[in-house]
């Protein structure tokens, strides 16, 4: 087994007084040769946005961009025609296959509180494809005290990648092993709240890890936790 830790304190970090932002791994003014990537899993941002700001109509190319709002409501619209009304809020998420190229905006929809969200981008599979845009409802697939699978080329929500990605419930003393879906796939873990262990390492709120050449892990709640589970391939 090979892993990688990055602790929460080591993300890049930039406060725009609109956007509060923290970085996994290196995007925009944050670069970092060590931590470009996990395999196909390029950007990992963990972000907050004020009241009535957010990010403007700004274009992408052949990247799958998945939001997962945490607090606040989010709202999306895009160059296919979705509107700017379109809101999503926790126990959704928004998946974006950008292919041959797509622009869109992303908006706290609120005008009192902060819209908290993560953006992630995937390395797609193929290039040049179609572009798509959909909303899923996944509270129904995120059950207690378990690891449970989300999105997947077998689910209703997917990318343009092998990837499989999990949101992890668990109360204190929780114990579950982690079976790997793919072949050749690593698994990234970031914790949202709480502490785990895992591959012979404790992680706290918003520390990550990755972890490959393994077939399963065991992980184990320290403290009532959450956390969301990356499954992507490990490009060479």
């Amino acid at each position: 087994m090979k892993k990688v830790i990055d602790r929460n304190h080591t993300r890049g970090h930039f406060n725009h007084g609109w956007l509060d932002t923290y970085h996994t791994f290196s995007f925009a003014d944050y670069y970092n040769p060590d931590r470009i990537h996990f395999g196909a899993l390029r950007v990992l941002n963990d972000d907050k946005v004020i009241a009535k700001e957010g990010f403007p109509l700004h274009p992408h190319r052949n990247m799958e961009v998945i939001s997962f709002p945490l607090e606040g409501f989010l709202r999306h619209g895009d160059s296919l025609n979705n509107r700017n009304s379109d809101v999503i809020t926790r126990g959704q998420i928004q998946v974006m296959s950008s292919g041959t190229g797509i622009s869109h905006l992303e908006y706290n929809d609120s005008k009192i509180e902060d819209l908290r969200f993560l953006q992630v981008w995937i390395i797609p599979k193929t290039i040049d494809t179609k572009p798509r845009y959909n909303n899923y409802d996944v509270k129904s697939l995120i059950k207690p005290n378990d690891i449970s699978l989300i999105l997947s080329p077998n689910n209703e929500a997917y990318v343009n990648q092998d990837a499989y990605i999990s949101w992890a419930n668990m109360d204190k003393g929780f114990e579950k092993e982690y079976k790997f879906y793919g072949k050749k796939t690593g698994v990234y873990i970031f914790v949202l709240e709480g502490k785990i262990e895992v591959g012979g390492e404790v992680l706290q709120r918003r520390d990550g890890i990755g972890l490959w050449e393994v077939d399963s892990l065991g992980v184990k709640a320290l403290e009532n936790s959450e956390a969301i589970f990356f499954e992507v391939p490990m490009l060479e």
